[in-house]
């Protein structure tokens, strides 16, 4: 099978890249031969048994994804899959293109990106086009989130898979990189997540300067097209406030298994992969309040509005640990009954099944 539509892998950027990573790797180890597609090269032709396809794009905002995916799926029909899986609803013009040569598709939609304010009316038109795409070109439109499910059913009359997104349970012990940046453990509140707009990024952190501690609050993330935002959002003369910019791999497990608190702020989207993966690792989560977020949290994480954060953070600083810590189990048992990887790759594989007898 191949994957298109991500950045590729090592997962190096987002949702997508990390969900790419973690189901190939296990279809991998399930015995089928994977291929993504990949814009960002790694030192090897394969990643842990999955093989890795270079090809170029235009780094431009509105044309990364499109161009990538198009020279994928050319690449694609000279070397046909047994199935393919697209990622990003953007991408379902190309969706076709496959069948045409007998390659059953499937498009996961993601959430509703033409909502991101970053865009153009010209990107949310395309947006809003392709949304229409995704529930005819490929055989199977996939969502990560019943609400999106719901969306898609109501305004275009349109089935979707619904499978999730995962995320390991269980925090971890080492601590290397709170050492590097000068955290300590329990002792500071964790933001991760692009700085864009509908990430909330700024939200969070004039929020966290109105309340009166020695916690350190630790903003995690970067944007590749949103400097003007990012530029607001690390003007801050608070020594509380640390920017260390984007984080992967165990320096970001580590983060979320030690903080005070995780704060998820994102407006627009489907699942968010950061917020389950912090309550797997078992955080105390302050959600904001949106349909999408509800879902997930399903009452193992704290609620706020956007004029509520401070109050709310004031109030994860009040809890005894005791309390943050059963806070902190009740998200690791909802993620290990509803959001196992391993259940998300059973549920890829009986599709890819049913689309490629």
């Amino acid at each position: 099978m191949a994957i298109l539509g991500t950045r590729g892998i090592p997962a190096r950027y987002g949702g997508f890249e990390t969900f790419a990573e973690e189901l190939s790797r296990r279809l991998v180890e399930r015995g089928y031969q994977v291929t993504v597609y990949c814009r960002q090269r790694h030192t090897e032709p394969s990643y842990l048994g999955v093989r890795l396809v270079y090809l170029p794009t235009i780094r431009r905002k509105y044309l990364d994804t499109i161009a990538h995916t198009a020279l994928s799926t050319l690449h694609l029909l000279f070397h046909w899959p047994d199935v393919a899986l697209y990622c990003n609803a953007a991408n379902a013009i190309f969706t076709w293109m496959p069948r045409l040569v007998g390659v059953p598709v499937a498009l996961n939609v993601d959430g509703v990106e033409r909502r991101r304010r970053k865009w153009s009316w010209l990107a949310r038109a395309w947006y809003l086009m392709s949304e229409w795409m995704a529930t005819i070109f490929p055989n199977q439109a996939i969502t990560d989130a019943r609400k999106i499910a719901q969306y898609y059913r109501r305004r275009y009359r349109a089935e979707t898979a619904f499978i999730p997104y995962g995320a390991p349970v269980g925090p971890i012990s080492s601590t290397a990189v709170l050492e590097q940046l000068g955290l300590q453990p329990e002792r500071y509140f964790l933001y991760v997540s692009r700085f864009e707009p509908e990430n909330n990024a700024l939200l969070v952190r004039e929020a966290f300067e109105r309340l009166q501690t020695d916690v350190r609050l630790a903003l995690v993330g970067d944007a590749p097209y949103a400097q003007d935002y990012i530029r607001r959002v690390r003007d801050t003369r608070d020594p509380r406030v640390l920017l260390p910019g984007a984080i992967y791999g165990e320096g970001y497990h580590e983060l979320q298994s030690h903080c005070l608190a995780y704060i998820h702020a994102t407006e627009v989207g489907g699942t968010h992969p950061a917020l389950i993966e912090a309550m797997g690792r078992g955080c105390l989560v302050l959600y904001l309040k949106t349909p999408e977020n509800e879902e997930v949290a399903g009452g193992a994480g704290i609620g706020f509005d956007a004029h509520e954060l401070t109050a709310k953070m004031q109030q994860a600083l009040e809890m005894s640990a005791g309390d943050r810590a059963s806070w902190g189990a009740k998200a690791m048992t909802r993620v290990a009954q509803r959001y196992s990887w391993d259940a998300v790759t059973d549920a890829y594989e009986r599709l890819f099944r049913e689309l490629a007898p």
